[in-house]
């Protein structure tokens, strides 16, 4: 099977800004920013879709958001606020077959999204 383009960027064999590694996942800015501050957080295993979740994922995600917030501390947006985005199939606008989360931040988002 393909490689996701996370799993490249995991590998080091596609660039990234890489702000945060562990065993678990990678945090990097988005290559198409949408706020001032648009970075992702992607577990190294390779889930396509919030859809695939099963139990025993539940560690994982919360490390994600537990890594999520840690960065955004470190990027300066915590204090006035951010916004995390999981896109999921094609409704939901997701591009890449491999679950992530989009921090965003910076400025004032607007509601309702898209």
């Amino acid at each position: 099977m393909d490689k996701t383009l996370f799993e490249k960027i995991a590998d080091r064999e596609i660039p990234a800004d890489i702000l945060h590694e562990d065993d678990h996942c990678l945090a990097f800015r988005d290559i198409n920013p949408q706020a001032p501050v648009h970075f992702l957080v992607v577990p190294r295993r390779p889930i396509p879709a919030l859809v695939d979740l099963t139990v025993g994922d539940e560690e994982l995600m919360g490390h994600l958001f537990v890594v999520a917030n840690a960065v955004a501390v470190k990027e300066g947006i915590s204090e006035g606020g951010y916004r995390t985005v999981i896109n999921c199939g094609k409704h939901g606008q997701q591009t890449v077959p491999h679950i992530h989360v989009h921090v965003l931040g910076g400025r004032q988002l607007s509601w309702p999204p898209g």
